[in-house]
């Protein structure tokens, strides 16, 4: 009997010196607490631990990425749209992950999600579509300085998917659709008023050279004569008209008499 109890003292002993070392990765922090009270931060490799004494809880101090459920929420212009997003922190402070807070991962995913919410919630549906990266800073920041008394560094948010209703959809692709008509019809009225310009341009050009006219004019002779046409009829300048004028003219003044 003597016997049996000394091996059951053994085996406790041995137990309790098992479990009194404690192997951390190199991306673990053991936070110890001596009866109750925090004590240290350990870790990581090996490290040793009182049985009874003290207790450890580890902590991960890898990235976590941690998916936002999908929200329904009201854009300033009154669109009801549904947004996900996908998170992604660390803990930076081990002591604070475990002591500020009941469970960090669960605290950091409720308020990622109201946050969203809220950013989200004050801005356009254009703004929504358009500027993710300007939104999805706004959210990173509003959440990084949120959770820096629980020991926790938010990297980034990015939001994945914004799903509108079909209507809505409908109704944006009209209005891309007349967002294109209009600046064709823009493009269309800035080569009118520029081609008029430079006609206008070219006109004051030929009008000051007046030989300038005599070359227009050949030049539209030769293009009319490149073309297949049984009947051609050739415009007269009207400098032409004038000199014929001026001949007719002179020709039919009388001579002066001679005394």
């Amino acid at each position: 009997m003597t016997q049996i109890f000394v091996l059951v003292i053994i085996g406790i002993l041995l137990a309790l010196l098992a479990s009194a070392f404690r192997v951390l990765r190199e991306y673990e922090r053991g936070v110890v607490f001596m009866l109750g009270r925090f004590y240290r931060v350990k870790g990581p490799g090996l490290i040793i631990i009182i049985p009874v004494l003290q207790q450890m809880v580890r902590v991960d101090l890898r990235t976590i990425v941690m998916d936002i459920p999908s929200q329904d929420l009201i854009t300033r212009d009154n669109v009801s749209v549904k947004v996900n997003a996908v998170l992604y922190f660390r803990v930076i402070d081990s002591q604070n992950a475990i002591i500020n807070v009941e469970d960090y991962m669960e605290a950091t995913g409720q308020l990622a999600q109201t946050t969203l919410r809220s950013v989200l919630g004050q801005h356009e549906l254009d703004e929504l579509l358009a500027e993710r990266e300007r939104l999805n800073a706004d959210v990173q920041a509003i959440l990084d300085q949120q959770t820096d008394q629980w020991g926790i560094k938010v990297a980034n948010v990015e939001i994945k998917h914004v799903d509108i209703d079909e209507s809505m959809i409908r109704a944006i692709a009209k209005q891309a659709e007349a967002e294109r008509e209009r600046r064709a019809k823009i493009i269309h009225a800035d080569g009118e008023f520029e081609a008029a310009e430079r006609l206008v341009a070219a006109a004051q050009r030929l009008a000051s050279q007046s030989n300038s006219m005599q070359l227009r004019y050949l030049q539209t002779l030769t293009e009319i004569a490149g073309e297949k046409s049984s009947t051609i009829v050739f415009p007269l300048p009207m400098n032409i008209m004038e000199s014929i004028r001026n001949l007719l003219t002179d020709d039919t003044e009388p001579e002066p008499s001679s005394t």
